[in-house]
């Protein structure tokens, strides 16, 4: 049953704005609502909540609430609604909105607002809200207010500027009916943006008070416009002509959904010796052939006294995907530019390496699809590469061996015991660049808020793609950013069968791998934060099964047992010590390049 069936057998809020809101998010299939509580939303709760056709989640903290609606979204590749209250409330998306835009992920803000003559007068809960989101939405809309709603309270205000004096019934209506022929194509335009595009739209919806009265009778509201099938006109003439010049062709994909279409194209690119093709583990992408541990073949380059660097040059770039984690790889490519630079995808292409050559604005297999066909060139560029990326890899595998309890450790210990098909959400700073240098077992998806590439919200974010993700959901996440996020486990939607890793090496460790002063007072406090705390307490309070290890051997255990069906999720702290992680990283890269090892 879909939500015009069931329109009329259910209550709606008595409010035209709003019970509007409502129904156009039901037409353009907004199904999940993310709601943070409050009094001036309530029309909007009411609306949402009453409705069938929608899935509602409360959750208290509008921070936490917009990164578990972006994790809802990155799954589903289609709008999640926001809803808050009026004031400082709506403020506390702007992380979660930032994300999603650089991310390209669809959100729909709706924020409940004062009637415009109450704001800046004094009234609790009422700020500036228009415009907050500034540079980082696709677009807003500007709602007209109800004038039919409460009128008398409207008047009564010598700050209104929509009636003159005493108005007739007439008069009324008239500008009502003004105000709501706007506001529906608004609504139209912004949600149909929303669900074509890839991005934040916010509607801030002026409300007057009494707020929670209910009809059964809806307002007549015109049917929206049908969402089109996107077409493409894919210009790839630049693009064969650059390929067929250039004997040494780098394929880079970086953040990337699964898609076995790409990875069809990919595979048949590879069958050409002038190829190289660098992934991350971000790309959801793996094939023998792929450097996919991009850092295991740059930082060894790096230190190498024969420095090899112009064999990796090549004359074509391609990219593919979003942000790219590796700094490595993009100081490399600004150091040696390629003669082209082409970037493929529907929506935004990042000038990363200051070249970039043409935005081929269409999804990535299409675009690849005419090289594809080209013959193939002659060329021992793969060769090359491939062999030097294997010896460093060989030369790494025997240190790794050697190695004590630390970070590096660890991460090759988790993943090694992941199962397959895992659904795999990992947490900004020193975890999502660990888990570049490891292989995955086979089927595993891997999310990370790579958009802004913050610590905040990894928590919330996992939660929310839980709700979808049909997968086992595991999180990977530092003790900083776990802390950080506490408030994403703040509501009743966390899966059984979700399970959070936690390295704890007391502080942001992955500053003591950049340069700076270490181990003084003002390090210690102001950049590496270092401190005392676990998360036994905080795994107690919402009732997740816990676990504490600091010993290679108590994780070994602990790992036989921690992925198995249970009736709770649970939390797994791994505790390494705080001072030697970065030596252990630095002389892993030096054992692939014979440089001699670093003292802790």
């Amino acid at each position: 049953m879909n939500a015009e069936d069931t329109s009329t057998q259910m209550r709606h809020t008595k409010i035209p704005l709003p019970q509007a809101v409502v129904f156009y998010c039901a037409q353009f299939s907004i199904k999940h609502v993310v709601i943070s509580p409050g009094s001036r939303n309530a029309p909007l709760t009411n609306g949402f909540v009453e409705n069938p056709f929608f899935n509602t989640y409360s959750i208290v903290d509008e921070r936490a609430a917009a990164f578990f609606a972006l994790g809802i979204a990155q799954q589903q590749k289609h709008p999640v609604a926001l809803v808050c209250t009026s004031g400082s409330a709506l403020l506390n998306y702007y992380p979660a909105v930032a994300e999603a835009y650089y991310s390209e992920i669809p959100l729909v803000i709706l924020s409940a607002d004062r009637m415009p003559h109450r704001v800046d007068i004094g009234d609790g809960q009422t700020i500036q809200q228009e415009g907050v989101f500034g540079p980082h939405l696709l677009d807003a809309a500007v709602l007209k207010p109800d004038v039919a709603h409460a009128t008398n309270r409207l008047l009564a205000s010598n700050k209104q500027t929509y009636f003159d004096s005493n108005p007739s019934k007439e008069d009324v209506l008239a500008l009502q009916e003004k105000h709501q022929k706007h506001n529906i194509a608004e609504l139209q335009r912004i949600l149909l943006l929303a669900c074509t595009c890839k991005g934040p739209v916010h509607l801030n919806i002026p409300i007057e008070e009494p707020l929670y009265e209910m009809t059964s009778k809806p307002l007549l509201l015109p049917k929206a416009t049908r969402v089109k099938k996107e077409m493409f006109d894919v210009d790839t003439t630049a693009l064969i002509t650059a390929w067929k010049q250039a004997s040494r062709k780098m394929i880079l994909i970086g953040v990337s959904s699964p898609n076995s279409e790409l990875n069809k194209a990919i595979y048949q690119l590879l069958e050409d010796p002038s190829v190289v093709v660098l992934t991350e583990k971000t790309s959801n992408f793996t094939h023998p052939k792929a450097i996919d541990a991009i850092d295991c073949l740059m930082a060894p380059l790096e230190l190498e006294q024969n420095n090899k660097e112009a064999d990796l040059k090549p004359d074509l770039l391609i990219t593919i995907g979003g942000m790219i984690v590796s700094k490595k790889i993009k100081f490399y490519l600004r150091k040696h530019p390629a003669a082209k630079h082409f970037h493929i995808d529907t929506t935004r292409a990042n000038d990363t390496f200051y070249y970039l050559s043409q935005h081929i604005e269409a999804p990535a297999n299409l675009g690849l699809e005419a090289v594809i066909k080209l013959a193939k060139t002659t060329s021992t560029y793969q060769e090359k590469v491939l062999k030097q990326y294997h010896t460093y890899l060989d030369k790494g595998k025997a240190y790794l061996n050697t190695i004590p309890f630390s970070d590096l450790a660890v991460f090759k210990r988790v993943t090694s015991a992941l199962p397959p098909n895992t659904h795999l959400q990992v947490a900004n700073s020193s975890p999502i660049r660990y888990i570049q240098l490891f292989d995955l077992p086979k089927g595993t998806e891997i999310y990370s808020n790579r958009g802004t590439a913050g610590i905040d919200g990894s928590t919330a974010t996992a939660m929310g793609a839980a709700q979808i993700n049909p997968k086992q959901t595991v999180l990977i996440t530092g003790d900083l950013s776990f802390f950080y996020d506490i408030n994403g486990l703040w509501h009743n939607y966390i899966p059984s069968n979700a399970r959070i890793i936690i390295i704890n090496n007391q502080g942001g460790g992955i500053f003591r791998i950049l340069p700076g002063e270490k181990d003084s007072n003002k390090y210690d406090t102001y950049f590496e934060t270092t401190h005392k705390r676990d998360a036994k307490a905080l795994a107690k309070s919402f009732g997740l099964q816990y676990k504490r290890v600091k010993t290679a051997w108590g994780l070994q255990r602990t790992l036989m047992s921690f992925f198995k069906r249970s009736n709770t999720a649970k939390i797994l702290e791994i505790c390494t010590p705080r001072k030697n992680n970065d030596t252990v990283l630095l002389n892993y890269f030096g054992a692939m390049a014979n440089k001699p090892n670093k003292e802790s």
